[in-house]
């Protein structure tokens, strides 16, 4: 909720020299269905003839030719004749003219005939077919590459797949293929290969264990037909015993070994070791049978069959299987009910990898279990965590955070969490639905909260931004003449983001880009056809809340407009997407070039704000010093791209509104003092409402006259550089690269009294923004039907469930980022909904097992780009000097930030 006032309305946020293409005004200028070639005869196929030495079954030149082993046809062409007799006298020489020859008649066919389009079958579930189109011609049927356009008349789709996955062998590496494409080629190929190992591997322990069964061969007694099936039911815990009674191992029986006897009889010696005599069988049984007499009967889990003890799984690591662990934990998040965005924790790795070093010996834990002894563990080591947290406390101060959310029954919840530089720390959620209707009661809440903390830690409360909340923080500083209430920055920013894509020409150009992004994500060809010219690259990205989705989805377009243009008029798009309902409105749309230009225009307006918004909520560091100058760069960028008072001052009464609302922020105005980033711009004249924040919090903050007056002469040194390590290379250097507290700590040594105010004010935070809550049971805490001890566990569950939460924003990985997944439903909003219904054409209907699994890698976040840092590189002279000055308007007025 914002306060009551009066929000700006005379927008008129363009110059008219830009223009905007509405959905309704998207006509086609020239036809672009695809045009069909007359068909041409098929040419006079050559003459063939049969040749037995080329087939290898007569010796040519003394030695028999050796061909590939694959099926080919023994009927030759002859034009490959002479090319034969001019190979290379080897066998690898052999091989290779074998599939030049083969690679040199598709080619040729390829280019002598009339290609017809065949339909792929339903039933082709590999992921090859979705890179590949069916041809016909000649009366025989191809496969064609869609990248590199190359033919393949044999081989199937397995060497198809090593040509996509570019792995020499049986075929030429295609050299168009994406990136994405070609990995998951590979992983299906060695998965593959992985399944005919796991295949023989398991044929070969049968046939060992078979032979382990019988008696050495001096002994051996041949039964007369024994077809007893070997498989039979063994106890658990004898298949698990890795310690039995040593079987004594046959030697290789003469059937194995190679001779040039017939099939018959290799058969009937392979059946004599894998089917033992019912003699064996029992003399088998009473070998794994356990030394004292087991019960009659065994329960059904305990009971295993005989197969299953020779399985990969049981065999350690040589035999070790991911599609069947995969699927085990597949089918546990799904039975469960588990998020699959679960999968995203930083302990899930972990977690495996604990399995897994127990050797396949561990027990399972009960329900009791983790809602008992290791919950209770739990709760002491984030418990310890914590304890550290508190002791900067007194050293740097502390933010006391008011997150305020409201549940999917209604119920609004606050939860209380302490930032401080080492890390945030989650107090307890209290169900504040009775209490954020009045003043009174919220201001009692708030007060309890700060007095749990400790008054003398604690230098701001940050809550929402509404009339009630004002009126409790104003009664809190009253009460607390020692800390300041504070307005969420991050919901202040967000709410600019929000208002500006509300303007009638920016939303326009939004609807625009939706139109587009809309018609791509709901079309499997489309989808895949993107990711094949944006080389994997997605057109949605994550954004911090849906208003920034709208101005990074624009920003990351405008990059990508160049391959956008290429792909709505490749071949591809034109035969197949062209025609489909909402395809022609989008190839206009993405060719029109004024379309274009207005997405640059919003992107230099909103950049700055975006960023910002990024920055202030980063863990990396504290956001204080940086907010203040932040605001004038984007009001600088707004006024630099729009020229004209009339067009950009209704952006800068968004940014006014939304920022003072009669609220006044001293910490901001201080920390831009502070920092000395923006040192120089403080060395000289500084706007008095820059200058009197600064000299507010030196009143609120330091209680001691005798210390505030200290602190003033130590800010007139500090502003002179007139002595201490102010001056020194080192510290000027510095002031670009540390974070601002820790260059207090290092250089402010011959000002201690302003550089503990300074450590305290420049480690605060300026969001309320906390970690994710979702799946934290929250409202249940709060149910009255609960008992009480169980109560008390699920406050526990809950404060360890979210610290653990916390914690994990300072060491979390960038989870991969999938705009058609459910779980960013709230970010993405209707970016990917379909729109074509207000076009005509013919609908496609969406098969999600149509597209192409995501390529997603899990960045850490230490290698992604740094807010703060490519904010620092932003600020110049001119830049400091003007935001300590503040924005002069057109007619003279000032208007501070």
């Amino acid at each position: 909720m914002n306060r009551p006032g009066r929000h700006p309305t005379q927008l008129n946020p363009f110059p008219s020299s830009l223009t905007f293409i509405l959905p309704g005004q998207l006509t086609p200028t020239e036809p672009l269905l695809p045009l069909t070639r007359p068909a041409v005869a098929s040419p006079f196929l050559p003459l063939v003839f049969f040749f037995p030495g080329l087939l290898g079954f007569a010796p040519i030149w003394g030695r028999p030719l050796r061909l590939p082993r694959t099926r080919v046809s023994p009927l030759l062409p002859l034009r490959f004749l002479p090319v034969w007799l001019a190979r290379p006298r080897s066998v690898a020489g052999d091989r290779g003219w074998w599939r030049m020859a083969k690679d040199a008649e598709d080619a040729a066919a390829a280019a002598g005939e009339e290609e017809e389009v065949v339909p792929i079958g339903t039933q082709k579930h590999d992921p090859a077919w979705r890179h590949c189109v069916m041809v016909r011609s000649e009366g025989r049927t191809r496969l064609k590459c869609a990248y590199c356009g190359k033919h393949f008349l044999g081989g199937g789709i397995h060497r198809f797949k090593e040509h996509l996955a570019r792995r020499p062998g049986n075929a030429c590496c295609c050299p168009k293929v994406p990136t994405d494409v070609q990995e998951t080629m590979l992983l299906s190929l060695d998965a593959v290969a992985a399944k005919k190992k796991r295949k023989l591997s398991a044929s070969t322990n049968v046939r060992r264990l078979a032979q382990q069964d019988a008696p050495s061969a001096s002994n051996q007694v041949v039964g007369g037909g024994g077809t007893e099936s070997p498989i039979h039911m063994i106890p658990l815990n004898e298949v698990l015993d890795f310690d039995p009674t040593p079987l004594q191992e046959r030697p290789p029986v003469a059937a194995e070994a190679k001779t040039s006897g017939g099939r018959k009889k290799k058969k009937a010696a392979l059946n004599q070791v894998s089917t033992p005599p019912m003699a064996l069988q029992t003399q088998r049984q009473q070998l794994l049978q356990p030394a004292t007499p087991a019960p009659h009967t065994n329960p059904l889990h305990q009971v295993v069959m005989a197969v299953d003890a020779v399985t990969p799984g049981s065999l350690g690591h040589a035999g070790f299987d991911p599609e069947q662990v995969s699927m085990a934990v597949g089918k546990f998040l799904y039975d469960a009910g588990v998020p699959l965005d679960a999968v995203n924790s930083v302990y899930f790795q972990p977690m495996l990898e604990a399995i897994a070093s127990a050797g396949g010996r561990l027990d399972a834990l009960s329900y009791n279990d983790f809602r008992g002894h290791i919950l209770k563990r739990s709760l002491d080591d984030v418990t310890s965590q914590l304890e550290f947290y508190k002791g900067s406390w007194a050293r740097t101060g502390c933010s006391v955070l008011a997150d305020e959310w409201v549940t999917d029954k209604g119920r609004t919840l606050i939860n209380f969490s302490v930032y401080c530089p080492e890390g945030t720390m989650f107090l307890k959620s209290v169900d504040a639905t009775g209490i954020v209707a009045s003043s009174d009661t919220l201001y009692e809440l708030l007060k309890s909260i700060v007095e749990e903390v400790g008054e003398k830690n604690v230098i701001q409360v940050i809550t929402n931004n509404s009339e009630i909340h004002a009126l409790a923080g104003t009664r809190l500083g009253e009460t607390f003449p020692t800390l300041f209430w504070s307005p969420c920055t991050f919901q202040c920013i967000d709410g600019m983001l929000e208002d500006f894509s509300k303007e009638g020409a920016i939303s326009e150009i939004i609807n625009n880009a939706k139109a587009i992004t809309g018609f791509v994500y709901n079309s499997s060809s489309a989808l895949n056809l993107m990711k094949k010219y944006l080389n994997g690259k997605q057109l949605l990205v994550h954004a911090e809340t849906r208003a920034a989705m709208n101005f990074v989805t624009l920003k990351n377009m405008y990059s990508l407009k160049e391959a956008l243009q290429t792909m709505v008029n490749s071949d591809e798009w034109i035969h197949f997407l062209l025609p489909k309902k909402g395809g022609i409105e989008v190839s206009n749309l993405v060719s029109n070039l004024q379309f274009w230009s207005s997405c640059a225009a919003v992107v230099r307006i909103t950049e700055p704000l975006v960023h910002l918004l990024k920055l202030v909520s980063s863990s990396k560091r504290p956001s204080m010093g940086y907010i203040y100058a932040g605001l004038y760069q984007a009001k600088v960028a707004i006024k630099k791209e729009l020229v004209m008072k009339s067009n950009y001052m209704p952006y800068w009464n968004i940014i006014d509104w939304r920022w003072h609302n009669r609220i006044p922020r001293p910490l901001h105005s201080a920390g831009f003092f502070l920092n000395p980033l923006f040192f120089d711009g403080i060395r000289g004249e500084v706007s008095n409402g820059i200058f009197s924040g600064m000299l507010d919090c030196i009143e609120r903050l330091v209680s001691d006259a005798k210390i505030q007056d200290k602190i003033q002469r130590e800010l007139n040194t500090y502003r002179s550089e007139a002595a201490g390590d102010f001056r020194r290379q080192m510290a000027i250097r510095s002031r670009r690269t540390l974070p601002p507290a820790d260059w207090w700590y290092t250089y402010g040594g011959s000002c201690p009294n302003l550089t503990r105010l300074a450590v305290r004010i420049l480690s605060q935070t300026c969001s309320v923004r906390g970690g994710d809550r979702t799946h934290i049971p929250f409202e249940q805490v709060h149910d009255e039907r609960m008992n009480s001890f169980e109560r008390q566990r699920m406050h526990h569950l809950t404060f360890v469930q979210y610290n653990l939460r916390l914690q994990q924003r300072q060491q979390r990985k960038v989870k991969g980022f999938d705009p058609l997944s459910v779980d960013y439903i709230d970010i993405v909003d209707d970016w990917a909904v379909d729109r074509t219904a207000m076009f005509s054409g013919p609908a496609e209907q969406p098969n999600w097992m149509e597209l192409d699994q995501p390529v997603i890698r899990i960045t850490p976040r230490e290698l992604i780009e740094d807010e703060f840092e490519s904010f620092i590189e932003g600020v110049d002279a001119e830049m400091i000097q003007g935001a300590a000055l503040g924005i002069q308007e057109d007619d003279g007025d000032s208007s501070c930030v």
